[in-house]
């Protein structure tokens, strides 16, 4: 059972005492005993991740009741809140706060992070409308983040829910922006232009550029998948071919989508080479970095990164990459009036009590109630690591990835494929026994899951199936790297 404090003294509370207890209301002293027991169990569940099974699975009864959604007439008991976490929710996480998980890019929520929240919660302001303290918080850490990836000290934008928003948002962006310098955007020119309108990404792009692109009105046959070489970076010559061919089709290109740590790969795209392509066209070039936007701020990386302050747009996950708690991304836009054009609406009942205050946030996205959250929990992060800090906590997973690359190509029995240069191996068990495969990665990844122990994922590599370790875990050590490859080879021999 869940150790609580005394029960509240009403003599001692005098007049703060409330004879109605009825929720949501709660005396002050039941809620402070029962933050004190939240507090001491999240740092126990923390402490104590690395000793527990990566993942189990969740029994279906379990699922069912979860499910169901049942709702009783009666109050009920505060404290079963921490006592349902506990027992119901708790013991089937994801699994991405253990050490030994290297399935995808999810990482532990940084400590600093996971304070913040809940005290960004207490505050409960919306960073959308009215002027507040965590808005101009949130306008800080913006730049912050654009001074990290080497964006122009004028660069605004808006904190997101993660990758797949911050795309949604450039695209939408790009789109105002393009048909705005036509002179269609509105009335019949819209109508006219809008249905020609084509886009254009690596073939490694996220899914999320895609599905933001159809979300914006663009049909399946107007998106372009650009083919990338042999490091898995999209190709500048097949960019520059399609582009020619949907010109000379009269189509209208209007943005090219650059990658920045690729999620099957790690790769880099080339970003000198698109904008030069972009700006002779007149297209907007969006980078979405959600995974490898901060690259400019490490050494080892920062040549792959030359011509990022003249990108036009730029995604950033700080919940990938700085292990901010989930739900915390950012669009990084240097001119952040295009935001304005694209998404400010007016509202009587939404007007600014200063007539010369900055534009609310809720001017730079399609949400008007956005949460204090984010804001805090980035800043208290970034104060937590300081610039230099977060270079080390790259070079970290970089060391990490690295060394797993090496005792992959050392083991006789496994094959690299790929990896790089963002923290990534993408490997095979090599078994010439085997009829398909394709078909034995796969099991090999489930059998690792269910057993526990680490959990990797599998992905399609230049048209094989592949394991994919990804390192993003600030607790993961080189003994994991050693755990990991002794479940994949245990994983292979139970095949026979």
């Amino acid at each position: 059972m869940t150790h609580r404090l005394s029960e509240p003294d009403p003599a001692r509370f005098g007049e703060t005492f409330l004879p109605d207890q009825q929720p949501p209301r709660v005396h002050p002293k039941v809620l402070q005993d029962e933050f004190v027991a939240a507090a001491e169990w999240a740092a126990r569940y923390l402490n104590e991740l690395p000793a527990n099974p990566v993942g189990r699975p969740m029994p279906a009864r379990q699922r069912a009741r979860l499910r169901e959604g049942r709702l009783g007439r009666e109050p009920g008991d505060l404290g079963r809140v921490l006592d349902f976490v506990r027992d119901q929710i708790a013991p089937y996480p994801t699994g991405n706060g253990h050490p030994a998980f290297f399935a995808w890019i999810n990482s532990p929520p940084a400590p600093a992070g996971v304070v913040a929240e809940l005290l960004a919660s207490a505050v409960n302001a919306t960073c959308g409308m009215g002027e507040n303290a965590l808005m101009d918080l949130e306008r800080g850490t913006v730049r912050m983040l654009a001074g990290l990836a080497g964006l122009p000290d004028r660069t605004g934008g808006v904190l997101t829910s993660g990758g797949s928003m911050a795309n949604l948002l450039a695209l939408a962006t790009a789109r105002t922006w393009y048909l705005t310098r036509r002179g269609s955007a509105d009335g019949p020119a819209y109508d006219r232009d809008h249905a020609r309108l084509t886009v254009y990404y690596s073939a490694q792009a996220h899914m999320s550029v895609a599905k933001a692109a159809s979300c914006i009105g663009l049909p399946a046959h107007r998106l372009r998948p650009v083919t990338t070489d042999a490091h898995d970076r999209l190709d500048p010559a097949a960019l520059h071919a399609a582009v020619a061919a949907d010109l000379d089709a009269g189509l209208l290109p209007f943005c090219t989508v650059s990658t920045l740590g690729t999620t099957a790969t790690g790769a880099v795209d080339p970003l000198e080479p698109v904008t030069r392509l972009c700006r002779s066209v007149g297209m907007w070039h969006h980078a979405d970095g959600a995974w490898g936007g901060l690259g400019a701020a490490v050494p080892a990386l920062a040549p792959r990164y030359q011509g990022v302050g003249d990108l036009d747009s730029m995604t950033v996950d700080p919940h990938k990459t700085l292990s901010v708690p989930v739900g915390c991304g950012a669009l990084l836009v240097p001119d952040p009036e295009h935001l304005h054009t694209a998404f400010a609406h007016q509202a009587s009942y939404l007007a600014a009590a200063e007539p010369d205050a900055l534009p609310w946030l809720s001017h730079s996205t399609i949400e008007l109630t956005r949460p204090g959250t984010r804001a805090l929990a980035l800043w208290a992060t970034l104060q937590h690591l300081g610039r230099d800090g977060v270079t080390d906590l790259i070079e970290h997973y970089l060391r990490l990835a690295e060394e797993l690359r090496d005792r992959i190509t050392a083991e006789p029995r496994l094959e690299l494929l790929a990896g790089g240069p963002w923290p990534v191996a993408c490997f095979r068990v090599t078994d010439t026994r085997s009829s398909d495969p394709d078909a034995l990665q796969t099991r090999v990844a489930r059998r690792v899951q269910e057993n526990g122990r680490a959990y990797l994922a599998t992905v399609a590599v230049r048209g094989s199936t592949a394991l994919r370790a990804c390192l993003c875990n600030y607790r993961t050590t080189t003994a994991d790297l050693d755990l990991l490859l002794r479940e994949v080879l245990h994983a292979a021999d139970a095949d026979h």
